[in-house]
């Protein structure tokens, strides 16, 4: 059963999966640092300036301070969700080469133990022809 992985892995395309790996790492370093960003601080009226304005306009720069965090927020999670889409596509990619190789593998080594149970029941044949000589 070993020697049936060993046969496996060494018919991994290494050297495509070595050569996509930095581009999986930087998807993942991007995604990572998208997600670990902490939110900004909004611009905020001072106390003098607060004070000697209306409620009405203090409430409506509390909204449009509001607004334009959640489009910020917004901004930022439609990146995360394009960066992670690009690393899960890269992934699904090398996952469908990896999966093709180890049905040819599968394929190979059918052929292989039909092979060598022929080659068995030749072997039997010949011997049970010299016994009968």
């Amino acid at each position: 059963m070993a020697i049936g992985w060993l046969t496996v892995l060494q018919s991994v395309p290494w050297a495509e999966v070595v050569s996509n790996a930095p581009k999986v790492a930087a998807g993942a370093k991007k995604l990572w640092n998208a997600v670990g960003r902490k939110p900004s601080a909004s611009a905020q009226v001072s106390d003098a300036t607060e004070a000697a304005l209306s409620p009405e306009v203090r409430a409506i720069t509390a909204l449009t301070a509001h607004i334009s965090e959640l489009e910020t927020a917004t901004k930022e999670l439609q990146e995360q969700m394009l960066a992670s889409s690009e690393l899960i596509k890269a992934l699904a990619e090398q996952n469908t080469q990896l999966i093709l190789r180890i049905e040819t593998q599968r394929r190979r080594m059918a052929w292989l133990a039909a092979a060598v149970g022929l080659a068995g029941l030749a072997a039997l044949a010949s011997l049970g022809l010299l016994l009968v000589r």
